[in-house]
């Protein structure tokens, strides 16, 4: 596993989503290396410069939470905050259930806690609510999507998906999967260069988007092995925050079940919820300074 690290003190770990790296905490790891505490931000599981096993099975859930544990254990310490943002936050969610003891405060970025439904498998659930076109669901075909990534070129891609900010359940047409329009091209938001679209160009283009679509694939295998958590509180102090315009936020039920107290049930020590107005969902990156300053201001309480 790859990690970034800078500082010392206390432990803060960075976990990225889907498509990133850890290099999407940059400003964040300077922030907080500065205010005294040791910033860690592997590259996960797939991605990066980490190994990138090939089979979908090896990106469950426990996998990946075990490559976590590992890496804390590594560090010689016992307890971590942690930092996480979309995939990230998927599985930082399943450190603090699974794991709860090795996590002192947990501050979410754009996706909350989803519980299991006993009743319906994930990507069955997501198919019937938003049709085969939802991105979850088209990504699940091995070596599809891939090619398609392939032939519109890995920069292109990576653009249009750090530039959308477009609010509601993200679709992909099956003839033109990430809207490309050759007369029509994406500008890079302000807040990532074509330094920074390059750095993450070459990485995908070295390691390959299958690791980082495998963890879409394994989520009914995540569903099958998480069983016998199903109804279990997630019992870790957590700030989250989202952007108004995220993708995940605008999908229909998040904001209820964010707003009306199906979350702090399923959360008991949830502290804290941010709307950011105006924010999409790359909100670590799109609004850096106000972001880090959220961490600090709910990790020092600590």
């Amino acid at each position: 596993m790859h990690i970034a690290e800078k500082g010392e003190g206390p432990v803060v770990l960075f976990l990225h989503g889907f498509p990133e790296l850890w290099y999407t905490w940059r400003r964040q790891i300077l922030a907080l290396s500065s205010l005294g505490y040791r910033a860690i931000a592997p590259d996960l599981r797939g991605y990066g410069d980490t190994e990138a096993p090939s089979s979908i099975s090896s990106y469950s859930c426990h996998h990946i939470v075990g490559d976590l544990v590992a890496l804390i254990n590594s560090l010689g310490v016992e307890q971590v905050f942690v930092v996480a943002h979309d995939w990230g936050a998927i599985i930082a969610w399943y450190l603090c259930l699974f794991c709860p003891e090795r996590v002192k405060a947990f501050v979410c970025l754009s996706v909350p806690f989803l519980p299991r439904n006993p009743n319906i498998k994930p990507v069955e659930s997501m198919r019937a609510l938003f049709g085969d076109d939802y991105y979850i669901c088209r990504f699940q075909e091995p070596g599809k999507i891939e090619a398609q990534i392939a032939q519109v070129g890995t920069a292109e891609v990576l653009k249009n998906i750090l530039a959308n900010r477009k609010p509601g359940p993200s679709c992909f047409p099956e003839e033109n999967a990430f809207g490309i329009d050759p007369e029509n091209r994406v500008t890079l938001p302000s807040w990532f260069s074509e330094q920074d679209l390059s750095f993450y160009a070459t990485k995908f283009n070295q390691t390959g988007f299958t690791g980082a679509l495998n963890y879409y694939r394994a989520m009914n295998l995540n569903w099958e092995m998480t069983a016998a958590w199903t109804e279990v509180q997630v019992k870790v102090p957590v700030k989250f925050i989202v952007g108004e315009l995220d993708m995940v936020y605008t999908t229909p039920g998040i904001k209820e079940y964010v707003h009306n107290g199906g979350f702090k049930k399923d959360v008991p020590l949830l502290e804290e919820i941010v709307v950011i107005e105006d924010a999409g969902h790359f909100i670590n990156q799109e609004r850096a300074e106000e972001i880090n300053a959220h961490i600090y201001d709910f990790i020092k309480k600590f």
